[in-house]
């Protein structure tokens, strides 16, 4: 078995994606061209948007959508970087929301959250 990817429900794909790019860099490797789906360059494993009307065509059971102005739910993404302060000064000029600023933690790494425009928890972090 192989982890492939993480797919995050979202309102509005095409904005996501932009979000995404102005705040973290990441460019867009795969989009279906119908704002339904798309994947970031993310490396080996693939982190992928894809629309709340397409994700509920999978699923006979409801889910429970991410809610920017709700409390996060209980997981995050990790993306390591160079430097913490300017990551993190660069995802929330982009509109990042800012949950917890950049601190060094008892093991001397450098680590930051922020909430995405879907309301998703992001960690930043030193390796």
């Amino acid at each position: 078995m192989e982890f492939s990817k993480t797919v995050i429900y979202v309102d509005d794909v095409e904005e996501t994606l932009d979000f995404y790019y102005q705040a973290f860099g990441l460019s867009t490797i795969k989009d279906d061209g119908s704002g339904q789906y798309a994947e970031l360059d993310t490396g080996q494993v693939k982190l992928a948007f894809s629309a709340h009307p397409f994700a509920q065509s999978h699923f006979k059971q409801s889910y429970i959508r991410t809610q920017p102005k709700q409390p996060a739910l209980g997981f995050e993404i990790r993306f390591y970087c160079d430097n913490v302060i300017e990551a993190y000064d660069k995802a929330v000029a982009a509109g990042a929301e800012p949950f917890c600023p950049p601190a060094e933690k008892s093991n001397g790494q450098t680590l930051a959250y922020v909430r995405s425009i879907e309301g998703t928890l992001i960690a930043l972090s030193s390796r």
